[in-house]
């Protein structure tokens, strides 16, 4: 939305581990922790507006997870320095048969509503099934952890305490609104539905889209797509804009010259690969040239990306690219979205 993630909204693996000895000690003793902690994190709720009564039905029910600490502290974790691995492998995985298939098909069977939401917020329905395939391969892989006990326990062992109480305090805002505290299923880290939109980010951006009053963004692939669109168009997205091409790089292109000199706030590591922006007419005055497909006019400002180095495929990506970032930051992630909404467009 990868996602990246990294969590955005967005993409979190789903692997298995190995099962490892329960020490019953531990967890009693975590649990008793942890009702205190359910108290205290209450009383911020209490603060910014959640009724007493639902703290009242949700805190009781809730218990400590270890299977989800377990999870979070095996999570892999790249060095800041490792070496960025090739992205043709990635792309074999990501941009295969079944996952344009899939994407065809389900275009197919939603193209009232996404011809809709097109109208309505200006992304392409190739663009929406493309992240709808990457996050939950068109819904049909969307987790089954309870999410409220889940972020309880994120948030009790305490080592990302700042994001996941700030996400279980709006898990209990969205029991507050109205949403049934049994329908919050997702990934262990949070990510609910079909999109995968972690809490804070449905009670700013999940949209009602098929008019029953309520996002139901588990059940209801109308209101999925139409708040991924929305969660686009809220991170900037332009209408019309493609979101890059795939381009022919001449061997004599003096790649120190526009070399990026900016550090970007977030995700320094992804945006550091991109090159200068610069407008596509004067990219094709350095001789950067479309292979083929769909072409940016010339006043289109694009930054330069070489996944694979030199000699490869490059991309000229737009301000749009930016926007497939912010869901799930990660240019393997970004370029695979749009290179998979591209053979869904088809």
């Amino acid at each position: 939305m990868r996602f990246t993630t990294v969590i955005a909204c967005g993409v979190l693996a789903f692997f298995s581990l190995p099962s490892t000895p329960n020490n019953n000690a531990a967890v009693a003793q975590s649990s008793s922790g942890f009702s205190n902690y359910m108290e205290q994190v209450g009383q911020k709720a209490l603060r910014q507006g959640v009724s007493q009564r639902t703290l009242d039905r949700v805190l009781p029910s809730l218990t400590y997870n270890p299977r989800v600490i377990q999870l979070d502290q095996s999570q892999p974790g790249g060095k800041p320095n490792s070496a960025i691995p090739p992205f043709a492998p990635y792309k074999r995985r990501h941009v295969d048969a079944a996952r344009i298939n899939g994407g065809k098909a389900k275009y197919r069977q939603l193209i009232g509503k996404l011809a809709q939401v097109e109208r309505d917020f200006g992304v392409p329905g190739p663009m929406i099934m493309a992240i709808y395939g990457h996050e939950t391969n068109y819904g049909r892989i969307t987790g089954n952890f309870d999410i409220p006990r889940a972020l309880a326990t994120l948030a009790y062992e305490g080592r990302r305490r700042s994001l996941f109480e700030a996400e279980f305090l709006a898990v209990l805002k969205m029991i507050d609104n109205g949403v049934p505290q049994s329908a919050m299923k997702g990934s262990w880290a949070g990510a609910m539905g079909k999109p995968q939109f972690l809490p804070s980010v449905y009670l700013r951006l999940a949209k009602d889209g098929n008019g029953d009053g309520y996002a139901d963004i588990w059940n209801s692939e109308a209101d999925a797509v139409t708040s991924i669109a929305n969660y686009f168009v809220n991170s900037g997205w332009r209408r019309g804009e493609p979101w890059g091409v795939a381009v022919r790089v001449p061997n004599g292109l003096n790649r120190q010259a526009i070399k990026n000199k900016t550090k970007a706030v977030r995700c320094p590591r992804v945006h550091e690969r991109h090159s200068q922006w610069k407008s596509m007419a004067e990219w094709r005055s350095l001789g950067v040239a479309p292979i083929s497909g769909r072409r940016l006019s010339n006043d289109t400002l694009a930054t330069l990306l070489e996944p694979d180095g030199p000699g490869k495929t490059a991309y000229l990506l737009t301000g749009n690219y930016r926007v497939i970032l912010d869901y799930n930051c990660s240019n393997f992630y970004a370029l695979s979205v749009g290179l998979l909404a591209d053979e869904i467009r088809k």
